[in-house]
């Protein structure tokens, strides 16, 4: 499949279908062609033809749907960023991608309504192993690292996806919750553009307000909705929110954390019409790896639920530590092995060499998940590092410590996830402080909030503070996370 010779057809087959919905914008095929060539034509005169990254910010809007097919067109990958990141937490990610330009939302509608259309522009066709997006990662030093995905990794995702849920032309209108940020967001973008469909993307305003997001729920004629476990969970505590919510709705596919039994059972009882997939994948390797239909017969079967199948000329291996397969049914590492792998992180051949390697002449990447194979399905067993999903964002404890330890009344810092249900519910900090002020607890708290904002995402800063006077020790000389942990108990 070309990506942009499909996207930009429908532009002539269906140019007043709605390419994308998002608080309160609507874009049609015809519009994201037209201004998509206009935005490709301004980079490339602006730009070198280097396939240097562009840093694309903002929230959701049509416009970086825009940037993104106009930076592909341009011969650019291009890296989403949210616009509420923190000013040093993008200048972090702008210095390691060597990006070329940040384009912001209001940047880009400038751009549209100043500069004259070209008429002599041709898309900088795309190469099968150019890379085609970036997205960045938390990582364990305090920077971040970016996962580069090829124009092959992409598509051999969408051919795989796209037949699996039968997405059929112009039938589709995807619900995705996620973040242009994370890669689930991969799905709902490029499995609705590529088959004329619609995508209606859930904006933080609306999560943050119910009544307004089960108002464009409701709305949204939605046939297939993306998210994670986690936003499910949110949207179940509405007692409405149900087949009657909305009746068009035939699937759903979830993936960024674990799936909890009582979750899909919910969900498979509230939506009888509607079936229920669990997918599992992470970023470097292509958005997902495996999936399955989850049914009341697997859910009465299984606990923890299976994360699936492996896709189609992908394997899924099960190392232990000496990087031997074990037998069926043990633990061990999930490695990932095919062509949805990612080439590495932009710019770090240092961490590339230690996540990637290659097996029988395919590229091969160390998830560092724990997991089992068994009656032909993967399960997932948790992490074997301090990586940890919440809330559907992968995030490196160790991320928030280095940038907790920079902080200036900071001694010493450990974070821990509080567990529910085996997922990570929410995160504490342990922070040993250097000087003890006259103010309360709630009041440090609160001030290592806003500074702790400032360096890294939202949804990395802990819910809840605590200043012992000094960590538990193990017998090799670290902070006993298990006894902190204990302590919230």
């Amino acid at each position: 499949m070309d990506i942009i010779e499909r996207i930009d057809n429908w532009a002539q087959v269906y140019p007043e279908r709605v390419a994308h919905v998002s608080g309160g914008q609507r874009l049609t095929y015809k519009e994201l062609k037209a201004q998509s060539d206009k935005l490709a034509g301004y980079l490339s005169q602006a730009l070198p033809n280097d396939g240097s990254p562009i840093v694309i910010l903002g929230h959701k809007q049509v416009e970086m749907t825009i940037g993104f097919i106009g930076c592909a067109k341009a011969g650019h990958p291009y890296v989403p960023l949210e616009s509420s990141f923190p000013e040093q937490r993008v200048k972090t990610v702008v210095e390691t991608a060597q990006a070329s330009w940040i384009l912001t939302v209001e940047e880009i509608r400038k751009i549209l309504e100043t500069t004259e259309e070209n008429p002599k522009f041709e898309n900088r066709k795309r190469e099968m192993e150019d890379v085609w997006y970036i997205i960045f990662t938390s990582g364990s030093t305090g920077n971040p690292k970016g996962v580069m995905i090829t124009r092959a990794s992409l598509e051999n995702f969408l051919n795989w996806t796209l037949a699996e849920h039968e997405i059929t032309e112009a039938a589709v209108t995807i619900i995705g919750q996620a973040p242009f940020t994370f890669d689930v967001s991969i799905l709902d973008l490029y499995c609705s553009l590529v088959q004329a469909g619609t995508l209606v993307s859930v904006t933080k305003d609306e999560i943050a307000n119910l009544k307004e997001l089960f108002k464009t729920l409701s709305n949204s004629n939605g046939t297939m909705w993306v998210s994670t476990p986690s936003f499910a969970r949110l949207c179940l505590m509405e007692p409405s929110f149900n087949e009657g919510m909305i009746p068009t709705l035939g699937r759903f596919w979830l993936a960024g954390e674990p799936l909890a039994p009582e979750i899909a059972t919910e969900l498979l009882k509230r939506f009888p019409k509607a079936q229920l997939w669990n997918a599992y994948g992470p970023t470097e390797a292509t958005v997902a790896t495996t999936s399955v239909q989850i049914t009341k017969e697997i859910i009465a079967k299984y606990n923890p639920l299976p994360i699936g199948y492996p896709m189609p000329g992908t394997q899924i291996l099960i190392h232990n530590k000496e990087g031997k397969p074990v037998a069926a049914g043990e633990r061990g590492e999930i490695i990932i092995n095919g062509p949805n792998v990612s080439i590495g992180y932009i710019n770090r051949p240092d961490l590339t060499a230690k996540a990637f390697f290659a097996v029988d002449g395919q590229r091969a990447y160390h998830t560092g998940d724990w997991g089992r194979c068994q009656d032909g399905m993967v399960f997932y067993d948790g992490r074997i590092d301090f990586q940890i999903k919440l809330h559907g964002y992968r995030i490196e404890i160790g991320d928030i410590e280095a940038n907790l330890h920079v902080l200036p009344n900071v001694q010493d810092a450990v974070v821990v996830p509080v567990m529910k249900e085996e997922r990570a519910d929410h995160l504490v900090a342990f922070v040993i402080l250097k000087n003890r002020t006259g103010a309360s607890d709630f009041e440090i708290m609160q001030e290592l909030k806003r500074q702790l904002a400032e360096r890294v995402p939202e949804y990395m800063v802990p819910r809840k503070f605590v200043f012992p006077a000094e960590f538990p020790i193990t017998t090799n000389g670290k902070a006993d996370r298990r006894k902190l942990a204990e302590t919230l108990q």
